[in-house]
């Protein structure tokens, strides 16, 4: 069964009110939190109860929320009148210059410099944050190294895959060219052995080649007939010379 309506009216009893009041002042901080977190809101709640007991929630600074309150309504206030319209362009660069010159003083203090207007807690939050903003540069360093490392390893890598492919190609040329000399030296050596046999077999102050001799069988008996009458008149010369010799 859901809660019935309660009456939007000022509570008579008093520990009632002041019980209603508990709870709902918890609620409505809780929603002013969850807002600013949700919406990224600056939220300032100041609440007074009938005790006179002070109640607040901030966002960020209450008095950052209170002062840029206070601008706001002062500038629409004089956005109404045209004529102060230069004071508020005035004070807007009056503050930005306060501004730039607050920036150019942290970065004097960052670097060192004009340290002697700090106190020990300022200067122990000055170095807390360079010894932070060290460690992020380290660490950012070491990232960047990192990745230069690895790609240098990976480029080594592809070179060693390039040098080893390299490599079998040079293997393959070695070997086509090793094939290819001994295709061309074949012929030659086929050639000096035809001379060499050309000059060992003399056909009527010619040379005829084995080869020859054995593709034409007529050239081979004409061949083998002359070493016979060669033959036959040797061994007359060979006779006569010994019937002189008896005489």
């Amino acid at each position: 069964m859901g809660r019935g309506k309660i009456a939007i009216e000022r509570i008579d009893d008093t520990t009632n009110r002041q019980v209603t009041f508990s709870k709902r002042r918890t609620g409505l901080m809780k929603k002013a939190r969850e807002l600013s977190i949700l919406c990224d809101a600056e939220i300032g709640l100041i609440v007074f109860s009938c005790t006179g007991k002070l109640y607040e929630f901030a966002s960020t600074s209450m008095k950052s929320i209170t002062d840029r309150y206070n601008k706001v309504k002062e500038d629409q206030n004089q956005l109404m009148n045209p004529a102060s319209e230069a004071k508020f362009w005035k004070r807007e660069a009056e503050t930005l210059r306060q501004q730039l010159e607050y920036l150019q003083e942290s970065q004097r203090h960052l670097m060192g410099e004009e340290l002697s207007s700090l106190g020990i807690k300022e200067i122990q939050d000055l170095e807390n944050q360079l010894k932070m903003s060290l460690n992020n540069v380290s660490k950012k360093k070491e990232e960047l190294l990192t990745q230069e490392i690895n790609q240098l390893h990976q480029k080594g890598k592809n070179m060693e895959q390039e040098y080893a492919e390299l490599e079998k190609k040079m293997e393959l040329l070695r070997r086509e060219n090793e094939e290819l000399q001994k295709v061309v030296e074949a012929p030659l050596s086929w050639n000096r052995n035809e001379e060499n046999a050309t000059s060992s077999y003399p056909i009527s102050n010619c040379y005829v080649s084995p080869a020859a001799l054995f593709t034409n069988p007529q050239l081979s008996n004409h061949h083998q007939e002359q070493q016979q009458q060669q033959h036959s008149s040797e061994s007359a010369d060979t006779a006569m010379q010994l019937r002189l010799q008896l005489l």
